[in-house]
């Protein structure tokens, strides 16, 4: 199947996607914020720079975006054209995306992903789910890791 625009309008369109300070990013930080936290954003120093340092927690908060790392929820869907590309690509970032996480725990980090699933339903926030007093209970826990999506909380 054929894309639906043009080159040039996919290519504008594609390059408006941003890497920080995504919607679903933001809303955890003011979240947390809010409820007293302070942390550090994209800590260069450390595999896969965070987008989210709390180092008074001994911890980290990874936010993912469903489509771009393959999860396994209804905002990933494999692409119709160029899928080839596209499964390699999204193969090679949850790849990249264990590594990290790995090589972060073996510093003796803790480590939560917070997928997008989690904070967007029909592009809102999903009020059935109080995702900062998750991540929040988490923190004060000392829990190692876990990953929060639109179901909850998964300890790993």
């Amino acid at each position: 199947m054929a894309d639906v625009v043009d080159k040039a309008t996919r290519s504008r369109m594609m390059s408006g996607i941003r890497s920080k300070d995504t919607y679903p990013e933001t809303f955890v930080r003011k979240g947390l914020h809010a409820q007293g936290f302070r942390y550090r954003l994209h800590v260069k120093g450390l595999p896969g720079s965070p987008d989210i340092v709390l180092p008074k927690y001994g911890a980290l908060i990874s936010i993912m975006g469903c489509f771009w790392h393959g999860h396994d929820c209804r905002y990933f869907k494999v692409p119709t054209t160029r899928t080839d590309f596209w499964l390699k690509k999204i193969e090679e970032n949850r790849a990249r995306d264990a590594r990290n996480l790995a090589s972060l725990q073996a510093k003796g980090w803790r480590t939560l992903v917070v997928w997008e699933c989690a904070i967007r339903a029909g592009g809102k926030v999903k009020p059935s789910l109080d995702v900062i007093a998750l991540i929040s209970e988490w923190l004060r826990s000392g829990a190692i890791s876990a990953e929060l999506n639109e179901t909850g909380m998964l300890e790993g």
